[in-house]
């Protein structure tokens, strides 16, 4: 396996054959409540190269939208994983062991952003690709 992964208690472990891509932070309302942060920190699979290698047992599957939601552990809360149809869409880069081997290339909806985090700023410290969208399109 070229990436490995897994939760905080160690139940749950997974493999992905190829490099990630398209990674970004989503600072929505929804991301915000399911990551309990800021935001997420989240990047594409690529179709049919993750693997569960341990405690797919242990997963709890939530669907926010018909279709789209979340995997998580039952045991310890970590978010592993976002799901599109069923399948493996891509992965939380927290949950990656050691270097995920992707920057992330953008921050979206960042209008979201609430009092108590400072905004990003483009071509600040740290933040690249800022991606600042209405707070009434985030909604969702």
């Amino acid at each position: 396996m070229l990436i490995n992964g897994g939760c905080f208690c160690g139940r749950i472990r997974y493999g992905i054959d190829a490099p990630l891509v398209v990674a970004r932070s989503c600072h929505c309302s929804r991301c915000r409540k399911a990551f309990s942060g800021a935001g997420s920190a989240y990047a594409e699979v690529a179709p049919d190269s993750f693997r569960w290698v341990q405690g797919e047992n242990e997963l709890t599957r939530y669907e926010s939208v018909q279709g789209f939601g979340l995997c998580f552990c039952s045991a310890c809360g970590t978010t592993l994983c976002g799901i599109v149809g069923g399948n493996v869409h891509g992965v939380t880069l927290g949950s990656v062991d050691g270097d995920p081997g992707v920057e992330i290339a953008m921050h979206i909806f960042v209008g979201c952003l609430r009092g108590y985090i400072q905004k990003p700023h483009p071509g600040g410290s740290g933040f690249k690709g800022v991606a600042a969208m209405p707070a009434a399109s985030a909604a969702r």
